[in-house]
């Protein structure tokens, strides 16, 4: 079985910002993804920027559903320093709000 990849660029644009298509490749691609427990790699290359609301609609209510699965298995390429602090902030929010990953 093939890792599925979403390569951010082709879907979204150099600037990702539409909640729409993030909620969609969640629910397409990701969320089967960790239910069948396999590695989803999110590529960012071409991708300059993306909102906190984009990355937030793609792997919120994954971590919400899955927890450690989905930490373990959400794997973030080609991200630049601005694309690594949204990410790392909603990471840390979820944690905040759904407590311990374990």
């Amino acid at each position: 079985m093939t890792t599925p990849e979403i390569k951010v660029f082709k879907e979204a644009g150099a600037f990702a910002e539409n909640k729409d298509i993030a909620k969609r490749l969640r629910e397409e691609i990701v969320i089967p993804a960790l239910r069948e427990g396999r590695q989803v790699v999110i590529d960012f290359e071409g991708v300059s920027g993306v909102t906190q609301s984009f990355i937030h609609a793609l792997v919120s209510e994954s971590i919400r559903q899955f927890r450690k699965v989905a930490l373990e298995n959400l794997v973030f390429k080609n991200c630049n320093a601005e694309l690594n602090a949204v990410i790392r902030i909603v990471f840390a929010y979820m944690q905040e709000s759904i407590g311990p990953l374990d």
